[in-house]
This record gives C-alpha cells, sequence and structure tokens, in this order.
C-alpha cells in the first residue's frame, strides 16, 4: 500500500472536511436568522403606554405595559398542547416530537361572525429554537404560511405591579378583521 506524502494528505483530509465545515455554517446561519426572526416577533408584542391627563383638578392616569420574551425549551416536544386566542375564535393544537418537527389542527373565524369557523391543518412544520414555521392547508386547499414565536408575555397595570405573565405563541402573518378590529398579530395561549 503506497503511502501518500503529508502534504497530499493534507489536501485531502481539508477537502473532505469542508463539506461538513460548510454544512455546520449554513445550520448556524439559519439558527442565527431563526433568533433574529424569533426576537422580531417577540418585539412586535411588547408595548407600552403610559397617559395622564388633567381636567379641571381631577388626574386620569392610564398605565400599560406588555414585556414579551422568546422561550427556547430544551425538550421541543414540550412546546406541544392547544393553544387559544382568548375571545377572538382562533385556536391551534400542536404535536411535536423531539427532533422539533410539528404536526397540527386549528380553526380560526371564517369571517365577521365568530362562531363561523373554517379548520385548517399545519404542514411541513419545523420548530428551530422559539421560532415555528409551517404552512396552513384549508379544505378548499388554500395555504397560508403560519409563522410565530414562543414566548413568555407579561402584562403590568401600573409601574409598581408585579405583572401577570402567561405563556404562549405568538402568530404573525395576513392581516385579519375580527369583530371590527383589523391585525396581523394574535397571541394564542398554552390551555393544555
Amino acid at each position: 500500500m503506497e503511502r501518500l506524502s503529508p502534504c497530499l494528505f493534507t489536501v485531502f483530509l481539508v477537502g473532505a472536511l469542508v463539506p461538513l465545515a460548510t454544512g455546520s455554517a449554513q445550520q448556524s446561519l439559519a439558527s442565527a436568522s431563526a433568533q433574529t426572526r424569533t426576537r422580531a416577533i417577540a418585539a412586535s408584542f411588547s408595548k407600552s403606554k403610559h397617559v395622564v391627563k388633567e381636567k379641571r383638578g381631577v388626574r386620569l392616569e392610564k398605565y400599560k405595559r406588555v414585556e414579551s420574551e422568546p422561550v427556547i425549551k430544551a425538550n421541543p416536544q414540550d412546546y406541544s398542547g392547544t393553544y387559544e386566542v382568548p375571545d377572538m375564535g382562533f385556536a391551534i393544537q400542536l404535536r411535536v416530537d423531539r427532533n422539533g418537527n410539528v404536526e397540527g389542527t386549528g380553526y380560526e373565524p371564517a369571517g365577521p361572525d365568530l362562531s363561523v369557523r373554517r379548520s385548517f391543518t399545519l404542514r411541513n412544520g419545523k420548530i428551530d429554537g422559539a421560532l415555528l414555521t409551517g404552512t396552513q392547508v384549508y379544505a378548499n386547499g388554500t395555504e397560508n404560511r403560519f409563522e410565530g414565536a414562543f414566548m413568555n408575555r407579561t402584562a403590568f397595570e401600573s409601574p409598581t405591579d408585579k405583572g401577570v405573565t402567561v405563556f404562549g405563541l405568538g402568530v404573525v402573518g395576513k392581516y385579519v378583521e375580527v369583530a371590527g378590529y383589523t391585525t396581523n398579530r394574535f397571541f394564542y395561549e398554552l390551555k393544555r
């Protein structure tokens, strides 16, 4: 058996490792992109409002602050469960495997009447960190991109309030009108 020269061996070794390094770099880039998108989605669910009005000696003050932080769970299966948007007619049930692959079903209002719903299936769902992506497929074959971030959302009613924290899925997407209100952001609270 013929031995390779040290120079030729080095070239062979580097040539064998480059595809591994490139795949790893692409995976790191995808994860960094997912983290950036997750933070952007969480930030869109944060808000702050503090208004003080005085009229004829009467002082009225309104305060509301909401902080949203992404939640990355060590075991992706822990994201499984039923999530609902309170009082708006949206719900989704997620089944997540240990690799972060997601299957799900859900429903949303079909129009201004919240009691009329249309169902969908979540296909090609995947969790990367706290970011969930997939495709909503409706009974008529229509498809929509589905994207959201798992987060803790804490609401404060005053500057001294300790806040109330709720875990859920913040979803951004197409604009929908529900009960006279138009939005493209929905916070699905974990129910079970």
